[in-house]
């Protein structure tokens, strides 16, 4: 009822449906959705599966899912993707789809350095269910819910193209990158464009190394800090934790700023990766939401052997 009466707010007495992009916790295990620029970095073919169950103890939590494809191709001189993701809130009162195609471009600088530059492209299908929002002119203070809205129904349905870039530069131990996602800020209102209805603009910036333990030279042993800050309107959050890795297990922790505390399992094994993180939550709704629930699973196909000097980025799989 609460993410109901949200998205009712939004849509019917404000006119516009302004909020944050969905957000996963496990951000390199969907790199494509952090980043274009990720595109193709692991030189092979590369499949990501997403699942994100966002405070499932409240009613109407939100859902997302993704799935994406990408690889390098030498005839284009850079590595493509296809990203597709679906969310729903409010028990799928607000249902959005985004399909993205993307091309990054690989300069090598130095023998030790590289940089990718990326470019996206998406198609974004909002639907709206209106049958299932609730307004004051339906409720009788002695019946409840009993009379018909007066509001007027718009068009559930909403269509519209978004473009973001992004650059990547990394060595053999570090990296770190910056995206700009919606660019261009296209109108996302249903019943009036008013200030405000933009689809706002999102910078994320992510640094990270990738450094051996011990006595590890096949580097089977390692550990890896990070930092990710993310900027939309208003809205401001940073990612800060570690992971630790000794084959074929991955382990991390994660402090999101003023929000939860995030516990992360993995496994990486042959061609296939799985991971499980969970977001303790510590603002005010700690209580009342469950956390939040993350899912991702991951293969790595093999290629055929390069043809020339190709650097790949070594940086988490989570």
């Amino acid at each position: 009822m609460l993410r109901k009466l949200l998205i009712t707010c939004m849509i019917a007495y404000c006119g516009v449906a302004s909020g944050q992009d969905p957000e996963f916790t496990q951000f390199y295990a969907n790199p494509l959705y952090l980043n274009p620029a990720f595109a193709g970095t692991a030189r092979c073919p590369r499949v990501n599966l997403n699942y994100r169950n966002q405070w499932p103890a409240l009613t109407g939590t939100f859902v997302t899912y993704s799935a994406s494809y990408d690889q390098h191709v030498e005839a284009l001189g850079g590595g493509i993707g296809l990203l597709v993701l679906n969310d729903k809130a409010g028990e799928n009162t607000l249902n959005t789809t985004n399909i993205s195609g993307m091309y990054s471009y690989q300069l090598n600088v130095t023998r030790e350095f590289s940089i990718k530059f990326g470019m996206q492209g998406t198609y974004v299908q909002k639907k709206l269910d209106w049958d299932k929002l609730t307004f004051g002119d339906m409720i009788d203070p002695r019946y409840g819910f009993i009379y018909q809205t007066q509001e007027t129904r718009p068009n559930e349905n909403k269509g519209f193209w978004d473009f973001s870039a992004g650059i990547l530069g990394y060595s053999n131990k570090v990296y770190g990158g910056v995206a700009v996602n919606h660019i261009t800020e296209p109108e996302e209102f249903y019943i009036k464009a008013a200030p405000g209805s933009k689809l706002p603009m999102k910078i994320t910036a992510h640094v990270g190394a990738v450094l051996p333990l011990g006595n590890s030279r096949d580097g089977a042993t390692t550990i890896s800090p990070n930092f990710l800050y993310q900027k939309q309107r208003d809205f401001e959050q940073y990612n800060i934790g570690v992971y630790f890795a000794k084959a074929p297990l991955v382990g991390g922790l994660w402090y999101r700023g003023k929000d939860s505390f995030i516990v992360l399992v993995g496994l990486q094994q042959g061609i296939f990766k799985f991971g499980y993180s969970y977001d303790v939550t510590v603002s005010k709704l700690a209580k009342s939401s469950a956390g939040s629930h993350e899912l991702s699973v991951g293969l790595q196909f093999p290629c055929h052997p390069k043809k020339k000097r190709f650097r790949t980025i070594k940086c988490p799989a989570f």
